[in-house]
């Protein structure tokens, strides 16, 4: 960016080898070029946009790509996974991905055609949101199938936890919009022709990928995400206590039902919308007619997004929650992150901790759309509080003198929506993450539901187990999606882990069965550790707020809170880290073949 200079790079062969692609490939590369001083804003930060191997193949749920750096907002390994097609129109164009360095001295975008790269001017799209850029930028390249992956405003203000949104949906989290933002980069747009994909094993791989779909979409989870979303689960967890409500100090809501994906259905909902590749179709595309929120269709709110605006915040107006889903599209703001810090702010003035001057005026109140809304529009412009919003929940805490054991993040990063009171295995995922708290790095609120990967000794325990058991189910389950984050494979797509083996050996031409799937899986999840520790991480840092763990008098998790430590104690065993530093054994690096990276 800050010489506007664009060069091709040879895939590192090595590199893929051994970590396929996508983010373990993203993860090696940059380990080499990345340090604890590295400014995530800075000209000398890198990020990585990454395809994997299988995308193009028709795989199922493949088409995904992911976009890496270090974090600008928790300053260790910044990972972000998305959907749409934009992945596979890179692959199509010829390339596995994209790497920029520098930054610009005005707004730029790049524009991508084959391989035709150049640098143009982003001046009149500066300030824009993504619905305009991606609208304006097909307009000017001429072609409405072109992808576009670009920033709104919050990316370009570099709110730490701005995303980058690609025909909306959204690679979000860990703050890639701002670091877009920090180099003037306001977008990708890219088209390609090549439609067909090298792969070693033509033959084989088309039957293997055939029978590997037919097998994804017989699948009940895939029927119920299919009929109803991600949204699909409130109701349940809501009685099983892991719906997390009132800023996690409630146990269960009335009024879940009114935000439901059954509810979505039966109301709004007009089709399903697929990512490339997928066979699920878990996206909801939305309308509503009438009223003060009437929008043409528009996509739905999956179910972070319900929860993060909905039952965190007490607010059941569904018809509200798709109108500010909306609006975080459009600025490129993370809901996650973004509703978690008004629901902070909401539950901390209640408490008596913040005071009404300091707030610019606006009154937190419980369920109130239009002060909510309010908040969003500050933290995305950095205006008034908005500026110390845009920070983050502990930047929050530290102004306001709150205790981080009443800040519901891990590393930095707001945590998810799957109470860990209800699943032990969350614990984990939220405690030890490997680029903060991630319910999609260690899905063991799903897998528990009964999904079958006894092939890898994945074995389905009780989710209230916080044993020896426990840490071995969730540390083979992290490797298994550090795996997926090469791959790139949904989370949401579980075929047997033998059909995935043969789909990767068919495709890349690498020996690969299931001690392949364990091994590289385990390779990736330990390189982005390493990572993580030469950007400065310890293992106090794998720790968990109070505010998580106080169990509830009633509910579906009534009297229940995992023993974190001693779930941590078990946990750093079975993986063979030193519980004085969390490094990981030399024994073990040099099983996995990182040894030199030590």
């Amino acid at each position: 960016m800050s010489i506007k200079e664009i060069s091709t790079e040879p895939l590192n062969e090595n590199y893929a080898k051994d970590f396929l692609g996508g983010a373990g490939y993203a993860c090696r590369y940059l380990h080499d070029f990345i340090d604890k001083a590295t400014n995530p804003l800075s000209p000398d930060n890198i990020i990585m946009f990454m395809n994997g191997p299988l995308n193009g193949t028709f795989a199922p749920n493949t088409g995904r790509w992911v976009v890496c750096s270090k974090s600008p907002y928790t300053g260790i390994w910044g990972e972000s996974n998305c959907g749409s097609w934009f992945g596979a129109e890179v692959k199509k164009a010829g390339y596995d991905g994209i790497i920029i360095s520098g930054t610009s001295d005005k707004p730029v975008y790049l524009e991508i055609k084959d391989n035709n790269a150049k640098i143009k001017d982003a001046e009149s799209l500066w300030g824009k949101g993504t619905f305009y850029t991606t609208k304006k930028l097909k307009e000017v390249f001429g072609d409405e199938k072109a992808m576009v992956a670009c920033i709104g405003q919050a990316g370009e203000n570099l709110v730490k936890f701005a995303n980058i949104v690609s025909e909306q949906r959204a690679a979000g989290r860990t703050g890639m919009g701002a670091i877009l933002g920090s180099k003037k980069l306001k977008a990708i747009i890219v088209k390609g022709s090549n439609i067909k994909l090298d792969v070693a094993n033509p033959d084989k791989l088309k039957e293997v990928i055939a029978k590997t779909r037919d097998n994804v979409k017989s699948s009940m989870m895939t029927k119920i995400l299919n009929k109803f979303g991600t949204s699909g689960g409130v109701n349940l967890y809501n009685t099983t206590g892991e719906l997390p409500i009132k800023y996690f100090t409630q146990s269960n809501w009335d009024y879940a039902d009114n935000i439901s994906g059954v509810t979505m259905a039966e109301k709004i909902l007009v089709k399903n919308r697929f990512c490339h590749s997928c066979v699920i179709g878990c996206g909801r595309r939305v309308v509503i007619k009438e009223g003060n929120y009437k929008t043409d269709e528009i996509e739905g709110p999956e179910y972070e997004t319900l929860v993060s605006y909905g039952s965190l915040y007490l607010n059941d107006n569904l018809e509200a929650i798709v109108d500010i889903n909306t609006k975080c599209y459009d600025y490129g703001i993370d809901t996650i992150s973004s509703g978690a810090i008004i629901s902070l702010i909401t539950y901390h003035y209640n408490q008596g901790n913040i005071k009404l001057e300091a707030l610019d005026g606006l009154i937190p109140e419980w369920g109130n759309n239009k002060v909510a809304e309010k908040f969003l529009e500050k933290i995305v412009k950095r205006e008034g509080i908005g500026d110390l919003l845009a920070e983050g929940s502990n930047a929050v805490g530290k102004r306001f003198n709150i205790p981080q054991d009443e800040i519901a993040t891990v590393y930095g990063l707001e945590i998810t929506y799957h109470d860990l009171r209800s699943n032990y295995g969350m614990a984990i995922a939220y405690g030890m993450g490997l680029k903060g708290p991630s319910h999609n790095l260690l899905d063991a609120y799903f897998v528990l539901t009964g999904i079958p990967l006894e092939e890898i000794g994945i074995k389905l325990i009780d989710k209230f187990s916080d044993s020896r058991d426990m840490a071995e189910f969730c540390s083979l389950l992290m490797d298994y999606r550090a795996l997926y984050s090469s791959m790139i494979m949904c989370s949401f797509c579980n075929p047997l882990p033998s059909q995935i083996a043969s789909i990767i050996e068919h495709a890349t031409g690498l020996k690969f069965g299931l001690d392949e799937i364990k091994l590289y899986g385990e390779r990736i999840a330990t390189i982005k550790r390493l990572f993580n520790i030469k950007m400065g991480l310890t293992q106090e840092d794998d720790n968990l707020p109070q505010i998580l763990l106080r169990p509830f008098s009633d509910g579906g998790s009534a009297g229940k809170s995992p023993d974190f430590k001693k779930l941590k104690k078990y946990f750093y065993n079975y993986r063979d880290w030193d519980p004085k530093t969390g490094i990981p054994s030399d024994f073990k690096l040099n099983i996995l073949s990182l040894n030199t990276l030590r």
